[in-house]
């Protein structure tokens, strides 16, 4: 069945099953390879990507659930333009295998949009769902400081 999605402020039109997950329509179908597959059960945060705003996990999403437009990774900056959230882990080094920054950043980045001024506690609390097995959760937090610090202007 055919679908009609919104993704990174582009349509695309997709010819897959509904029951398909959105991780797998935007990295197989679309190509869009930022978002990355983790657990497939929703436990670690990898596959996180934004609908309408909101954090959701891409793997357990179908396809035929997708209401409203969708934001990955490739949507909230690029390496010549990077969000300041983005900025932020660079300069904090929080990446250090890598594999679930995409998923962090975009967990983060609901985050900040909902509240600019986290405290360490709301911080922990928003990012627990999204694990890091490097364990640079300290260095996560830092930057979502720093980010939001940014955003606010000061």
């Amino acid at each position: 069945m055919a679908y009609s999605l919104i993704v990174n402020g582009q349509r695309h039109e997709v010819d897959l099953p509904g029951d398909v997950p959105l991780l797998w329509v935007l990295r197989d179908a679309l190509g869009l390879s930022g978002t990355k597959y983790g657990c497939g059960v929703s436990a670690c945060g990898a596959c996180t990507v934004h609908m309408d705003g909101a954090a959701v996990r891409s793997c357990q999403v179908a396809l035929e659930d997708v209401a409203g437009e969708v934001t990955t990774i490739e949507g909230i900056g690029t390496p010549d333009a990077m969000d300041v959230l983005q900025k932020a882990w660079v300069s904090h080094q929080v990446a250090q295998c890598g594999y679930c920054q995409s998923g962090q950043i975009m967990q983060a980045a609901a985050l900040l949009t909902a509240n600019n001024a986290p405290s360490d506690a709301e911080i922990d609390e928003a990012m627990s769902g999204n694990l890091c097995r490097c364990g640079t959760y300290g260095r996560i937090r830092a930057a979502i400081k720093t980010a939001a610090v940014e955003m606010r202007g000061e």
